[in-house]
């Protein structure tokens, strides 16, 4: 099977980030710093270090406040989100979509990455990172057989692959969602949906995912501000909303 090189990487940024309140009533959640590092900067840093610097950051909430980034991170570029507040993150891909004419990575700006070596650009299949699931979880779950992703659970599970807000996407595969993009938010008018609801359940059978493995210690996904707390000892004192 041939392989698959990045070119491009798109983050999504746009969201409120409502359970980190009071923290994002006036920073971005991405911006949002976890012992001393923002979180959009691992995955900046990351992508930066495995050569992709074609990088595309979705805004909305608070949009000017990633102007701050420039600093550091002067090649990134910005597309704003108008529907950041009205519909689910299927419209910040969707302003995007005129992007997914290569192989190109998507990421959730609201992650920690410890090891960048996750956001390698070389890959076979497409599809998402994934963690082995030992123990029961409530995240979406797929089932993996001979290399290729079979079927996905969005109620959790007790065994199988826990799929993460990391994935790659060949140039054929990401023109397939750009087509999928414009079916669903223009015409069916499912603004209401996760993007990822395309590939993985509404049109699940176009596609022939596969899952790049790691480990639970490489990425952290931190939901809430009781979350937070618990890896930074710096928010103890922050109530939230």
């Amino acid at each position: 099977m041939s392989k698959h090189t990045v070119k491009r990487a798109i983050i999504m940024a746009a969201g409120i980030g409502k359970r980190m309140q009071p923290l994002t009533f006036d920073t971005p959640k991405p911006l949002i710093k976890v012992n001393g590092i923002r979180m959009i900067e691992t995955i900046l840093d990351a992508l930066i270090a495995n050569g992709i610097e074609d990088i595309n950051v979705v805004t909305g909430y608070l949009s000017d406040k990633f102007e701050v980034l420039l600093n550091m991170y002067s090649k990134i570029r910005f597309i704003n989100n108008p529907y950041f507040d009205r519909y689910n993150n299927i419209s910040s891909l969707y302003v995007a979509r005129e992007l997914l004419d290569t192989d190109v990575i998507i990421c959730d700006a609201d992650q920690i990455i410890y090891n960048q070596d996750i956001l390698s650009p070389v890959f076979d299949k497409s599809g998402y990172n994934a963690t082995e699931v030992k123990s029961h979880t409530d995240e979406w779950v797929m089932t993996v057989e001979n290399g290729f992703v079979t079927s996905c659970s969005r109620n959790g599970g007790d065994s199988g692959w826990q799929l993460y807000s990391v994935s790659r996407w060949s140039k054929e595969d990401a023109a397939k969602l750009k087509s999928f993009l414009e079916l669903e938010f223009e015409k069916n008018n499912r603004s209401d949906i996760y993007w990822d609801d395309i590939p993985m359940f509404l049109h699940f059978d176009s596609f022939n995912l596969g899952i790049n493995v790691m480990s639970k210690d490489d990425i952290l996904e931190i939901d809430s501000l009781e979350e937070l707390k618990m890896i930074d000892s710096s928010y103890l004192n922050i109530e939230g909303e």
